[in-house]
């Protein structure tokens, strides 16, 4: 059956859509639910990892950045209790304790200087010109005179840069006095910046004002506001560190910007805020990788097993449709044998009603021309017409008898006797037959007969009987014409195939199915019966063969036939 036609067929188009929508939805269904539960584990099992790492991460920091500072403020306490007031005093011995702190923390101290209680600075040692300065005001020294030891924020200052300042008090009689040291911003500055990851994670530090105490290695001054959420929670209910992820830039109601996970601490007392800033795609670069990956392998996956099942649907219902071809067509069979049975009951009961009265016809056309032998007719006037119908009474009569013979032959109510036959002679002697009726026509008789070829068991009498049909139609599909009728015969892959051809005008595709239907012929009415290409087919299948035609409109037509050869298996069965 042709391809394109079952395709175009609804129902196969609808059993393939049909196979190919389960198929994808069996595949694809455990397939997308476990894809979906492994990235779900394994989105939120990395998620847990990254924030552990970051928490851990921010604790360290913090713990480096505290005992920086109490570092810091224990050297300056230990050097204010280690030497009095006197000492502390005195410029050049102050500006030695400075040098020895530089030499051992590597410039972190910028500068020394020693406050009275009114904030009036009465030695100095540094790179700035700032002895006698005076910080009565400044909020440094209030918040320093009131404390034992003291970190202030961040700010500028008389020297107009940014530091901060750690002090120690003393008391000396009745009136405290302070020691305070710079320390340099840029090396604090280092110390905070050391918590980076990835391409957009940094840290700062922001006081309880929500000023900045580091810079920011990118300017996130915009950003200001949403640090004020974190500022106001409560330090003891903080469990040590916060982790949020916010939407930073958001223009409208429809259009956000870019997503930041943010980790916090409080350190120095809880007056200072350590936050890391981190962009979520960078943060968690890896599951992104890992299911962009997934979705491509998915997609592949996906496209294959799409394509297997369009071919698999493809291949199915191409058994399918040839199954219900192969069902069509033995059912047809089926029905073409159940008429084929019909019709030689019917042919037999025929050919048996006929054939009585036929017999009586020709025996008494037979008696009639007996009697017109004799005297009294043998003067009449119309004995030559007398003569010319009983002449034709017993033609057509013989006719009606060869016509009854066949139809008992293909009722299989006459037997045939079987035996073993030299096909070359049987073909020779055919053709010496045929040779002496073609004589003075246009008609060329050929023959390609290979020697020996094997004995083959049979009817003589039903074997030329089917030479003779064929030849007979290859001389009468020449006509007229000038034309050649080829028979050939050899021994192929066990079998012996005769081949009788002609050079004709060949047989319409329409009628081709149908020539070997009981009672179809393109003969002119009268000059066949429609039985013979039948008859033929029945005997060659009746010895276990087979025949099959292949004509091309003014080409010519060919039939092979096809006849096992002897053996003990087939003489047995025979």
């Amino acid at each position: 059956m042709n391809k394109n036609k079952i395709w175009g067929r609804p129902y196969y188009k609808s059993l393939t859509r049909n196979i190919m929508l389960t198929v994808i939805v069996v595949s694809f269904t455990p397939m997308i639910l476990v894809s979906l539960v492994i990235l779900y584990q394994f989105k939120t099992s990395y998620h847990e990892k990254v924030n552990a790492h970051l928490e851990e991460l921010v604790l360290k920091h913090k713990q480096n950045i505290d005992i920086f500072l109490q570092d810091k403020t224990s050297d300056i306490k230990i050097l204010s209790r280690s030497y009095g007031m006197d000492q502390l005093s005195n410029d050049s011995f102050l500006a030695e304790r400075l040098s020895i702190l530089q030499q051992e923390y590597k410039d972190v101290f910028v500068d020394m200087g020693v406050l009275n209680e009114q904030g009036l600075q009465v030695a100095y040692a540094g790179p700035f010109k700032l002895k006698n300065a005076n910080y009565h005001e400044a909020a440094w020294f209030k918040k320093a005179i009131k404390n034992e030891v003291s970190v202030s924020d961040l700010f500028l200052g008389l020297r107009g840069l940014p530091h901060f300042i750690i002090s120690a008090r003393q008391k000396k009689g009745d009136q405290y006095w302070i020691l305070r040291a710079t320390i340099d911003f840029l090396s604090f500055n280092d110390l905070v910046e050391n918590i980076r990851i990835g391409e957009t994670g940094f840290a700062f530090i922001i006081n309880r004002k929500n000023e900045f105490q580091t810079k920011p290695r990118v300017d996130i001054s915009s950003e200001k506001e949403l640090y004020k959420s974190l500022l106001v929670k409560k330090p003891e209910k903080f469990n040590g560190v916060q982790i949020t992820i916010e939407q930073v830039g958001r223009k409208t109601k429809s259009v956000y910007g870019d997503e930041y996970l943010y980790v916090s601490s409080f350190l120095k007392n809880n007056d200072w805020l350590l936050v890391y800033r981190q962009n979520t795609s960078d943060a968690f670069s890896t599951i992104r990788r890992s299911m962009s990956l997934a979705l491509v392998i998915l997609i592949f996956g996906g496209s294959g097993i799409i394509a297997m099942t369009y071919l698999l649907s493809r291949r199915m219902v191409g058994f399918i449709a040839k199954s219900d071809t192969e069902k069509q067509l033995m059912n047809q069979r089926m029905v073409e044998t159940s008429k084929l049975a019909s019709i030689g009951e019917l042919a037999s009961g025929v050919a048996h009603e006929i054939n009585n009265p036929v017999a009586i016809m020709v025996e008494e056309a037979g008696w009639i021309q007996d009697l017109l032998e004799e005297e009294e007719f043998s003067n009449s006037e119309n004995l030559d017409e007398f003569e010319r119908a009983l002449n034709q009474i017993k033609a057509q009569g013989h006719r009606c008898k060869k016509i009854t013979r066949k139809l008992l032959s293909f009722a299989r109510k006459t037997q045939s006797n079987n035996h073993e036959i030299n096909i070359n002679d049987l073909i020779r002697e055919i053709i010496e037959h045929f040779k002496k009726r073609i004589k003075g026509s246009n008609v060329t008789m050929e023959t390609d007969i290979k020697d020996p070829l094997p004995i083959i068991h049979g009817s003589n009498t039903e074997l030329q009987q089917i030479f003779l049909n064929l030849i007979n139609n290859g001389v009468d599909a020449l006509g007229k014409t000038d034309g050649i009728v080829k028979i050939s015969a050899m021994d192929v892959d066990g079998q012996i195939l005769i081949k009788i051809s002609d050079t004709g005008a060949g047989i319409s595709p329409v009628n081709l199915d149908r020539i070997f239907d009981p009672f179809f012929t393109t003969k002119p009415v009268g000059k066949g019966t429609g039985l013979g290409l039948f008859i033929c087919y029945g005997i060659i299948k009746k010895m276990g063969g087979k025949i099959d035609v292949d004509s091309v409109m003014d080409i010519g037509t060919t039939f092979s036939i096809y006849l096992p050869v002897n053996d003990k298996k087939n003489e047995k069965n025979l």
